[in-house]
C-alpha cells in the first residue's frame, strides 16, 4: 500500500491523501493524447494513488481528467483533486474556476492553487482589492473548493511572502538535491509552512526528467524518494506512460526515508551544476 500522508496535513479534509501524487504535466500536459493520457490516469488510481494534479494552463490536462472522472464518476469522489489558476484578478480568477469545474466535470475541487507566484508585483497584484486572493477566499466560502494554496518555483523569499501573508491552506514548492545545495525553498519556504502549519507538497521533483542519471543510480524513484525523505505532505510527479506511474507508486509504497549518509551522496553528484540545473527558477542565482 503506498503511504499516506499525515492526517492533518489539510484541516478537516475526510480524504486520505496519498504520499506521492500524479503530476498535471507528463503526457497530461499535451493536446491530442487522450488515450495515453486516460491509461495514466487509470493506472495512477488502480496503483493506489490518490492525489491528482492538474492546472488551467496545461493544455488538455484538465479535459484529459474530466473526460475520465466522467467515465468513472464513482473514482473522483474517492481521489484529492487540485487545480491551480494564473488570473491574477478576482474576477479573471473565478472565470477560470467556473471553466476548470467545467473541464474536470466535478463540482468541486478539493485544492485550488493560486499559481506561478513570482515577484512583488505578482503579490501586490494577487492581494489587492479586486485582486485573485478575493476569488480562493470567496471559492472557499461557497464550498466550490475545499482548500486554498499558492504554488511558486521562481523565487523562494516571494513564496515564503505569499504563505506568511496569505489565509493558505498548503504551498506547491521545488523539492529535490538542487534545493538542497542551493537553499531557499527547502531552508526558508518549508520552514515557514511547517510554522504555519500548512500543508507542503513538492514538485520539480526530477527536475523535469533532466536529472535522472541511471548510469549514476539516480532513478525517478530515487529521486521521489529523496523528496519523501523532507517533512513535506505528499510529493507530485508527471508521467509519460503507466510504466513511470507504477515506478512513482512504487517509491510512494517504501516505508523508511533516505538516511542522511545516502542523501549526501545524492547531492554531491548535483554539486558541480546545481545553479545551472535549477533552470525553472527563470534566473541566474
Amino acid at each position: 500500500m503506498i503511504k499516506l500522508a499525515e492526517s492533518n496535513s489539510f484541516q478537516n479534509s475526510k480524504k486520505q491523501i496519498t504520499r506521492v501524487g500524479l503530476g498535471g504535466e507528463g503526457i497530461l500536459r499535451t493536446t491530442g493524447q487522450k488515450n495515453l493520457a486516460h491509461a495514466v490516469i487509470n493506472e495512477a488510481y488502480e496503483q493506489g494513488i490518490a492525489y491528482f494534479d492538474t492546472a488551467r494552463v496545461y493544455l488538455d490536462s484538465e479535459l484529459y481528467y474530466g473526460n475520465y472522472w466522467g467515465k468513472n464518476p464513482n473514482h473522483r469522489e474517492t481521489i484529492f483533486h487540485t487545480s491551480k489558476s494564473a488570473e491574477r484578478t478576482r474576477e479573471g480568477a473565478m472565470e477560470e474556476l467556473a471553466e476548470t469545474l467545467i473541464r474536470l466535470n466535478t463540482s468541486y475541487l478539493d485544492l485550488w492553487q493560486i499559481h506561478d507566484v513570482r515577484d512583488e508585483r505578482d503579490l501586490d497584484l494577487i492581494s489587492r482589492k479586486g485582486g485573485a486572493l478575493e476569488a480562493f477566499i470567496k471559492a472557499k466560502e461557497l464550498g466550490l473548493v475545499k482548500h486554498i494554496g499558492v504554488t511558486g518555483h521562481h523565487d523562494p523569499e516571494i513564496l515564503t511572502q505569499a504563505v506568511e501573508n496569505w489565509p493558505v491552506d498548503a504551498v506547491l514548492m521545488p523539492v529535490n538535491p538542487v534545493e538542497e545545495i542551493i537553499g531557499g525553498f527547502l531552508t526558508q519556504t518549508l520552514e515557514s509552512a511547517k510554522r504555519k502549519g500548512i500543508a507542503v507538497i513538492g514538485m520539480k521533483v526530477l527536475g523535469g526528467k533532466h536529472y535522472i542519471a541511471k548510469n549514476s543510480g539516480i532513478t525517478a524513484g530515487l529521486l521521489t524518494r529523496f523528496a519523501l525523505s523532507y517533512d513535506i505532505t505528499t510529493a507530485i510527479v508527471g508521467c509519460s506512460n503507466p510504466d513511470e506511474v507504477k515506478e512513482l507508486a512504487d517509491a510512494g509504497r517504501v516505508q523508511s526515508v533516505l538516511s542522511d549518509a545516502e542523501k549526501k551522496e545524492i547531492i554531491k553528484l548535483f554539486s558541480p551544476q546545481a545553479k545551472k540545473l535549477a533552470f525553472y527558477r527563470g534566473k541566474i542565482i
